[in-house]
Parts: structure tokens; C-alpha cells; sequence
């Protein structure tokens, strides 16, 4: 392939060469990590050309910097991106693109369901500058719709949401955003470029926490924001004044993670379908959510808008929360942390990882039950997974483990 952002290439093959064709020390194959703060030139002419923009270089890391513009690079190309830029994580590129693209008296439409840290903003912080804050049930689309129209600066959006994995109709919301002069932002992290493309669908921004399935092996922290150059640009510029950089070696991580993420994908996809039927079938589980499933309440709109249906389900175990005291230290084949998108399978519930920012009355507010545990399905053998969610259920008591199929 010549051009890695041909788009006749497939994702598959962008995620490993978008990004990539840059100079190379010695001929190096691989993304040089160059964690040097600073880049000299011989010129005060050449110098000056750099600092404002004509010709193409770097001046000091906070800025840019060669390692963490591959990754942008190959990130803005698997979105479908004219542009990205790059954050400390994904809280950052969240926040420095709300406080970059909103203004006191400006109002702002979202759900009620998007992850933790993103709903303290608006509950929390966007408020203190006198920033409207629309929040709204997740699935009522026509409630959606109503705010919109009595005024939206922004809408943002999260779909799947973090952790109880509902999905919204992006491009229904986005045309009704748009016209009424809204900015459309999409969080696209649970998803994935591999399984959904917002900006395809009418978002005009999409961010990810790279941290999550980008990376892929939790080894390093980061957050992207991609879409229009024009829109990025301003919110380079913020993120350039207030700091909060990706470093170059969490940049050649997530690089080095992101080739494979079509890979890891594939196989969560195909893992957490497998899990979650399981799941739906045994008594001591009260609910499973997941998109995949026929008995999601918008399963029709996820098989429209994603190609695959992510890495990530919850569900809810009869007996609340000492349920699930009980069941997810009998889990073997899962880390019990605050992480999600790994290769390895990390579960918990929200009090201690999407929501842990969150009272329980803050929780309840989101629809979110005491008693759910979020799954996040890594690329082990789905039977294993199956088997040891089998064995940890029917250690909980009341259930026969005889006869059960895991199919």
C-alpha cells in the first residue's frame, strides 16, 4: 500500500501502517520514541518557518512532538479524521474539548448515562461558568430531541455508554443537533474505529480514551480528539496553553497497542457475544446488558450504526450488592481494577470504577444499579471465560451447575 490513508485499505491494514511513514532514525521500522523536551535548529530562518506553521517540524513537546503525531496520525486515519490531537488521557481530551468549544451562557445537551467523569463535568463543573447543562434519558430519543430544540451549543454524546452499554441513535441526534447549530462530540471509546465511526454517522468531533481498547495492554495513559482541522486546531490550541500533553512514551505504546487492534477487537466482539448469552441464561444474573443481544432495547439501532458490538457488557446479579461481594473475588480469570479494553478481562462494579466519583444517589440518578458489574471481555479462550463465570455464579448458592451448556 503506498498511501496507508487510502481508503480502499482496510482498517485492518491502517491500524498497522497509518502513522508509520515517517523518517526513522538509522532506518529504524518501528516509531522512534523521541523523548527529547526540546528540537534544535541551525537557523533562526528555519527556526521562525517551524514556530509559525509553514514548514513542518517541532519546536518543544508540550506542543508536538514525532512520536505522538504518529499516533495521532493513525488514530485521525482509523476515524476518517482530516485531524486529531492528543491529551494526557481520556478525562483531558474530554474536558479541554468542552472548555475549549463552550463559553458561559452556552448551552449544552447530553444523556445522563455517559461515563463518571464526564457526568461530574456537567453536573459539576461546566455549572460553575454558567454553562447550561441539559441531561437526559439515554434511549428517549424524542426527549433528546425536545432539549435540542429549546437550544444546543453542543451536544455530546456516548454510545455505547459506560458501563450500561446503551446506545443511542447517533445520526438521528446529530441532524437534529446540527440543525439548530449544534457541534456534535461523540465518545467513542467502547466501541472503537473498528466497530463504529461517528463521524461517518454526522458527529463533528469523536473522542476516545486511548487508555481503553486503542492501547489495549493498560500500560499507558491517553486521550484523542479528532475530526475537522479547523475544530481541532482550536482545541490543540487550548490543550498547547493548558498543558496537558501526551507523553512520548505513552504515545509509542499506545502505537505499538494499536496494531493489533482490529485483531483484539475481532475477538472481544466475538467473546463478549458468547459471554453475554451465557450470562442471559443463568438465574442467578437479573439482567445482562449488551447490544449484541436481541433483548437489548436498542439492539435494532446498534446493528445499524456499529459493525460489531464491543469488548464490554454489565449485568445485574439478584441479591444486590453483597452479591457481588461475594461473586467477583471467585472470578479467576479476571483482574477485579478500574480499567477497561484490555487483553485481559477486568471486571467490577461502578461504585469502584466508572462511577467511583459518584455518590450512590449520583448512581441511581444514572440508571445505574448497585448491583451491576461491568465485564470487560479481554481475548482469552471464550469457554474458559464461560466456565469460570459458570463456576463463580453457582458458588453464590441456590443454583445447579448440572446440565449447563455455556453455549
Amino acid at each position: 500500500m503506498d498511501d496507508p490513508k487510502d481508503d480502499r485499505a482496510g482498517l485492518g491494514t491502517r491500524a498497522v501502517w497509518s502513522g508509520e511513514r515517517g523518517e526513522r532514525w538509522a532506518g529504524a521500522t518501528q516509531v522512534s520514541i523521541a523523548l527529547s523536551v526540546s528540537f534544535r535548529y541551525d537557523t533562526i530562518e528555519d527556526w521562525l518557518e517551524v514556530a509559525l506553521g509553514r514548514k513542518p517540524g517541532h519546536i518543544y513537546s508540550r506542543n508536538t512532538n514525532p512520536t505522538v503525531a504518529a499516533f495521532e496520525d493513525k488514530v485521525k486515519d482509523l476515524e476518517g479524521a482530516e485531524a486529531a490531537t492528543s491529551f494526557a488521557s481520556g478525562m483531558a481530551a474530554i474536558s479541554n474539548t468542552l472548555f475549549t468549544l463552550l463559553a458561559p451562557g452556552d448551552r449544552v445537551v447530553s444523556i445522563k448515562d455517559t461515563y463518571g467523569g464526564t457526568n461530574k463535568l456537567f453536573i459539576e463543573f461546566l455549572p460553575r461558568f454558567q454553562i447550561e447543562v441539559a441531561l437526559c434519558d439515554t434511549t428517549d430519543h424524542q426527549a433528546i430531541e425536545a432539549e435540542i430544540a429549546r437550544g444546543c451549543k453542543l451536544l455530546y454524546l456516548e454510545s455505547p455508554t459506560n458501563p450500561t452499554v446503551k446506545i443511542v441513535d447517533i445520526a438521528r441526534l446529530a441532524q437534529a443537533a446540527q440543525a439548530r447549530g449544534g457541534l456534535v462530540v461523540v465518545d467513542n471509546t467502547l466501541a472503537t474505529p473498528i466497530n463504529q465511526r461517528p463521524l461517518e454517522l454526522g458527529a463533528d468531533l469523536v473522542v476516545h480514551s486511548a487508555t481503553k481498547f486503542l492501547g489495549g495492554h493498560a500500560d499507558a495513559l491517553g486521550g484523542v480528539v479528532c475530526g475537522p482541522r479547523d475544530l481541532v486546531g482550536r482545541i490543540y490550541h487550548f490543550r498547547e496553553i493548558n498543558g496537558a500533553c501526551l507523553e512520548p512514551m505513552s504515545a509509542y505504546l499506545l502505537l505499538r497497542g494499536m496494531k493489533t487492534l482490529h485483531l483484539r477487537v475481532r475477538q472481544q466482539n466475538e467473546n463478549a457475544l458468547r459471554v453475554a448469552r451465557f450470562l442471559e441464561s443463568h438465574p442467578q444474573v437479573a439482567k445482562v446488558f449488551y447490544p449484541g443481544l436481541e433483548s437489548h432495547e436498542n439492539h435494532d439501532i446498534a446493528c445499524r450504526q456499529m459493525t460489531g458490538f464491543g469488548g464490554v457488557l454489565s449485568f445485574a446479579l439478584h441479591g444486590g450488592f453483597d452479591a457481588v461481594k461475594r461473586f467477583l473475588p471467585r472470578l479467576r480469570y479476571a483482574h477485579l481494577a478500574a480499567n477497561l479494553g484490555a487483553v485481559e478481562t477486568v471486571a467490577g462494579p461502578p461504585a469502584t470504577t466508572s462511577h467511583v466519583e459518584s455518590t450512590p444517589e449520583e448512581r441511581a440518578a444514572s440508571g445505574i444499579p448497585e448491583a451491576l458489574i461491568r465485564y470487560s471481555v479481554g481475548i482469552e479462550d471464550p469457554d474458559d471465560l464461560i466456565a469460570d463465570l459458570r463456576q463463580a455464579l453457582d458458588g453464590l448458592g441456590g443454583v445447579s451447575a448440572q446440565g449447563r451448556s455455556g453455549k
